[in-house]
């Protein structure tokens, strides 16, 4: 793995380098597992995803920086192509900032690539939607290569035809209060959700949300209601008026957070290629019951 020359590396903590003043800004997609973060936003005294690369970054160039991401995850919310930016001296070119920061990092986040991008280019507010998988895996044993990235709900059966009759009339433009958490400073709830997507693979079910935003803790708390809809409990109908009317009063569980994941994030003019981004979390894959009834 390439690092930077000490000779260079000597040049920008000293603040001596010849092209010091020029700079160029980077885009980076990231990938982390959230078990051992307090979520993405640099915090005081905890451990983030933020923080741990913007140490590097301030070790690497001899001064601090920071790093501007598309969305803020929620502790233990992982990321499959997180997109982030920040600008840095010219002198290194903008594809080697990938290898030269997964040199440093530690072993629960990875740079999948890096890439330059135009100076007035933003990670959060260039972004024209976020995407999220939600895992639930509903075998009734455990499975200790799943529970990292499921949540292992085994009580009931969960009808995933109930549960994407929910999803439905979500699609569009909404005021979704109900599923959004105290302590969010943004101004108004109303979201643009551009797709809603149950799917269910042998004992996992899978659901997809896509928007231009997402209020705080707003997926966890569907995905707690989603659960009550597809074990019967409340009915596809109820969910609806539930949001439609506001009632966050009744909106009382929300999903662990292990179990969500940011898929990616879409702009307009992104400079990396789809194998770089793309569904980058693997589905994960067990035997139907039809295959284990046939050994």
């Amino acid at each position: 793995m390439s690092t930077i020359p000490p000779t260079l590396t000597e040049q920008l903590q000293s603040g001596k380098a010849k092209n010091w003043g020029d700079s160029q800004r980077i885009a980076l997609v990231i990938q982390y597992l959230g078990a051992h973060f307090h979520g993405w936003q640099r915090q005081l005294n905890q451990r983030t995803v933020q923080g741990d690369i913007e140490q590097v970054l301030a070790s690497v160039l001899g001064r601090s920086v920071t790093l501007h991401g598309a969305g803020r995850t929620d502790t233990g919310v992982h990321a499959a192509a997180q997109t982030a930016h920040f600008d840095a001296p010219a002198m290194i070119p903008a594809h080697r900032w990938a290898d030269i920061l997964n040199h440093r990092l530690p072993s629960d986040i990875i740079i999948r690539a890096s890439a330059q991008v135009d100076s007035n280019w933003h990670a959060q507010f260039s972004a024209e939607w976020r995407r999220y998988r939600y895992t639930l895996y509903t075998d009734r044993y455990p499975n200790l290569f799943i529970r990292p990235f499921a949540w292992h709900y085994y009580f009931e059966p969960l009808d995933e035809a109930d549960i994407q009759a929910a999803l439905d009339p979500l699609i569009g433009r909404h005021d979704l209060t109900a599923f959004r958490r105290a302590g969010s400073s943004r101004p108004h709830s109303w979201v643009d959700v551009q797709a809603a997507e149950c799917q269910r693979r042998g004992s996992l079910l899978q659901i997809e949300l896509q928007a231009n935003g997402f209020l705080y803790g707003m997926v966890r708390l569907i995905m707690g209601l989603l659960v009550q809809v597809g074990r019967g409990a409340c009915s596809p109908e109820e969910f609806t008026q539930l949001w439609k009317t506001q009632r966050r009063d009744q909106v009382k569980y929300a999903a662990p957070a292990h179990g969500l994941c940011l898929l990616r994030v879409g702009y307009p003019d992104f400079p990396f290629t789809p194998d770089v981004w793309f569904d980058t979390q693997p589905h994960l894959l067990l035997p139907t019951a039809a295959e284990l009834a046939a050994v």
